[in-house]
This record gives structure tokens, sequence and C-alpha cells, in this order.
């Protein structure tokens, strides 16, 4: 991943025969975002907390040298481990996915409790830090350049709806991370952007969302629908390819034009 990409290369420019992590890879983002990786001709560890699901993606996606691990993320003692063997499995490792998140939804803030906080906090910001910071000492300490592509959200800048604040909290200390984890290792030709997606159709999205809140969040976007999985998945390749060899310390905004900014 050292020379500049042309216009002439695929999106995916220079991720061809690498490496490449993805975590939250069981859902249907995660798996989209795996999926176009492979099409991109890397070898991707696809990992999730359910390793069967894991497993089942790796053995569906294009081209050879898969692998599907199981993991829980909230275990941040086990990250230097983990990338590893995800490295030594499907090496070398030269971009980080990272979408694994959990949102817990409190329609009455009343009722959002220390375990709520905890357990969004935990998986979604403090493992966040962790990966991100195993995968790129890793990465420096061989030497290799490489790019982390975090996941945050249209509520980092929204507050978030939908009984979600908490999550968008955490999402939105993503964001302040990820600029300072790009200046942290940019000495180290290691960006490290974000991608804050709007509406995505998901179990997430549709979990504990009354019909009603959904289309008034739908009526906000500009394009007037939910997107496809397989709608966000480039922005996550482009960041990780040759063609944003020159971004860091960005959050690209994928929401429908829902934000503008």
């Amino acid at each position: 991943m050292s020379a500049a990409a042309t216009p002439a290369q695929p999106l995916g420019a220079g991720l061809g025969g690498q490496g490449v992590l993805v975590t939250g890879a069981a859902g249907p983002i995660g798996s989209a975002v795996a999926s176009a990786f492979a099409a991109a001709g890397a070898r991707v560890v696809a990992l999730d907390l359910d390793e069967d699901a894991s497993r089942t993606l790796a053995d569906s996606l294009p081209g050879d040298g898969h692998v599907g691990l199981g993991t829980d993320l909230a275990d941040v003692a086990r990250h230097d481990e983990l990338v590893r063997r995800a490295d030594d499995a499907v090496g070398p490792l030269v971009a980080l996915a990272h979408l694994a998140a959990v949102l817990r939804r409190r329609h009455d803030i009343r009722e959002v409790d220390e375990a709520d906080w905890d357990a969004q906090a935990d998986v979604n910001l403090k493992a966040t830090f962790f990966l991100n910071r195993a995968f790129a000492e890793r990465l420096r300490d061989a030497g290799r350049p490489g790019a982390i592509v975090n996941f945050s959200s249209q509520g980092w800048w929204t507050g978030g709806f939908g009984g979600s604040i908490v999550y968008n909290a955490t999402k939105g200390g993503i964001v302040t991370m990820t600029r300072g984890l790009a200046r942290t290792y940019a000495p180290a030709s290691i960006r490290v952007n974000a991608v804050a997606p709007g509406l995505v159709d998901s179990a997430m999205l549709h979990d504990d969302l009354p019909a009603h809140t959904l289309q008034g969040l739908v009526d906000q976007v500009p394009l007037g629908r939910i997107a496809r999985p397989e709608e966000i998945a480039p922005a996550v390749v482009f960041l990780a390819s040759e063609h944003a060899s020159y971004i860091t310390g960005v959050t690209l905004n994928v929401s429908g034009g829902w934000l503008m900014y």
C-alpha cells in the first residue's frame, strides 16, 4: 500500500492479496463490508461474537484464504493476541474495519442504568481504542503501512434519536478518538478514518424502534429512504485503499443527505 493509486485502478486499489480484519462481520453491514473487501481481492478475517456465523460468512466470501473468528471484544486484554492470530491467518494485515457495536435503546432516559452505560461504552468506545492500538502497534512494529476504518454514526453529530443517547455518545467519542489516533500513527504511515452511516437496513435499526418513529426519521433524509448495507461498504473499502492514501483523521458521512457538513 505504498504507491499512490491511479484513476484506472479499481475501488480496492492496493488491497489485492492483502489481509483485512473486519469486526462485527456477521451483521448486515459487516457482512457487506467483508464481501466488498473479498471482491477487491483481499483475504478477510471475519470476526464476530458468534464464531459459527463468522465461519459461515468466511466460507461464503469470493476468493480464497478467508477465516472466521469469534471473540468478545469487550475483553480488551485479548486484543493483542487477536490481532496476532488474524495476522498469522491471512497476513500481512493492512486494514482494520471495525464495525462491532452494542445498542441498548431506552426511550425513557430515566430507565438508563449503569449496566446500560457500561455495556455500550465498553464495546463501542473502550474496545475501539484498544483494538485500534493493538492493530496499529502490530503494523508499526513490522514497519508496515496500513489503514483503520472505524464506525461512528450520524448520531455523533445529531445526538441520536429513538432512545439511543448513550450509544451515540460513544459514537461521538469514536470520532474524537479517530482524530487522535490519526495524528499518533501518521508518522508510521498508518491512516485512521471513520464512516458515519445514517439509517441502514439492519436489525439494530429496527430493534425496539416503533414504525412511526422510524418513518419520522426517514422523512428527514433528502434521498427519502433507508440505505442498503451494500451502499455503506464501498466507502469503507475506499478509505482502506490506496485511493485514500492522503486521507486520515476524516469521518465520512454516508447518510443520504441527512447530515450535511
